[in-house]
């Protein structure tokens, strides 16, 4: 086993706090498993690599000989997380929840070890509280301590409403890490608040604190803005092989280092002597995105998929080729009121778009063509004619053929 100060070293890559790093040590140096929590609510049902980068480093904890503790907040998210919200979170059913919690499961194993992972639901001990319990329990804060948060305090200070079971937020995630006895909680630096409430309340039980480790956001592939569908820049963990190695290959040279460090599998020591070797010109930056994305691809599915998905990036962008292996739809093109066919809807049913509203701004974009030649900017109605039989393309990498 890696010494104290050795471990230490690996987690600290990429993260963005540890608080206090003092108290990580001196847990390492007991050279015992440490218990590892990551709370997470249900609130959409896929994830993307900036989701991922949390459970990424979960993985590296159990690697280390650590133990985590998974936690699906289906009790919490029926108050919704008001981190970074200016306004209240709409309220999910617990149906909703449910489902979400399942698909979001099934993906976080991709990446988690079955073997050194507990997966617990709070709604076990959240809704099992009586409310003498939850008085107790909401004595342990005051409502100016709350106020702290920059969120709150913004939304305060603006009068802008703010939900009395919003307050609740922090203390159920608090008392998550009581439940469980963490060691350390993992979370956004937009959950250091949440994360500190969990120390402080886990010693007001009489319980060792936790450690809070923040992580950024990571950028999604325009290198700018958070990884988001919003923004059309993600990277989807269920994507193709192909087209996420075309969307890894697609970020900015500067953000490489920090892919490595959130969104990869490879040792922090390679990365470290990766990041020496592009400041010193050693490395080519191509060679070395080239190598991140096939540990990305790798990393979701195989080996095998990362070096076919490496070759059609070239057949695509080298040779300005059509894969030979693109899906084909049958698909209604009876035309419509005014005798054409609404690609935006056609867009979807394909799946080269997630809405209507995407494809739309993949149009007006320029990111569309029909057989090789570029949709017009509003151009939403196509004339039938034109679509059968056709080869549809969006962005670089996504291709469909209308049967």
């Amino acid at each position: 086993m890696l010494s104290a100060e050795e471990q230490l070293h690996i987690i600290k890559s990429g993260a963005a706090q540890i608080v206090p790093e003092t108290a990580l040590l001196t847990k390492l140096k007991r050279g015992e498993p440490l218990n590892i929590k990551l709370g997470v609510d249900p609130t959409a049902p896929d994830i993307h690599l900036g989701h991922a980068v949390p459970l990424r480093k979960l993985r590296q904890f159990q690697d280390l000989g650590h133990q985590v503790t998974l936690i699906i907040g289906d009790g919490t998210a029926m108050i919704g997380d008001p981190s970074g919200r200016n306004t209240t979170r709409p309220q999910l059913s617990r149906e909703k929840i449910a489902e979400n919690a399942q698909t979001y499961v099934d993906q976080a194993f991709k990446i988690l070890d079955p073997d050194k992972t507990t997966l617990r639901y709070n709604s076990e001990w959240i809704l099992a509280l009586k409310m003498e319990d939850l008085l107790k329990l909401l004595s342990n804060f005051t409502v100016a301590r709350i106020l702290e948060r920059d969120d709150f305090h913004n939304r305060y200070t603006n009068n802008q409403p703010i939900s009395l079971h919003e307050f609740m937020y922090p203390v159920m995630q608090a008392y998550d890490s009581v439940v469980i006895k963490a060691d350390v909680e993992l979370g956004g630096t937009d959950q250091l608040f949440n994360l500190l409430a969990g120390r402080e309340l886990m010693e007001k039980m009489g319980l060792e604190p936790q450690v809070c480790l923040t992580l950024p956001l990571l950028e999604g592939t325009d290198g700018v803005q958070k990884m988001s569908k919003s923004y059309g820049n993600y990277i989807g963990l269920t994507d193709e092989p192909a087209d996420m190695f075309g969307k890894v290959m697609s970020i900015p040279d500067e953000m490489m280092v920090k892919y490595y460090r959130l969104a990869s599998t490879e040792d922090v020591a390679n990365i470290d002597n990766i990041e020496a070797g592009l400041a010193d010109g050693t490395l080519h930056p191509n060679k070395v995105k080239r190598a991140l994305a096939s540990n990305i691809v790798a990393a979701y599915y195989d080996a095998d998929a990362a070096v076919q998905a490496e070759a059609q990036f070239d057949l695509v962008f080298k040779q300005h080729e059509v894969p030979e292996d693109i899906p084909e739809f049958d698909v209604d093109l009876t035309p419509n009121d005014k005798g054409t066919v609404y690609l935006a809807k056609l867009l979807v049913e394909i799946g080269l778009a997630q809405s209507a509203g995407e494809a739309r701004r993949l149009i007006d974009g320029g990111g569309v063509k029909i057989n090789g030649e570029a949709v017009a900017a509003k151009a939403y109605d196509v004339d039938a004619v034109k679509l059968a039989g056709a080869t549809i393309q969006v962005g670089k990498r996504k291709f469909a053929r209308i049967r």
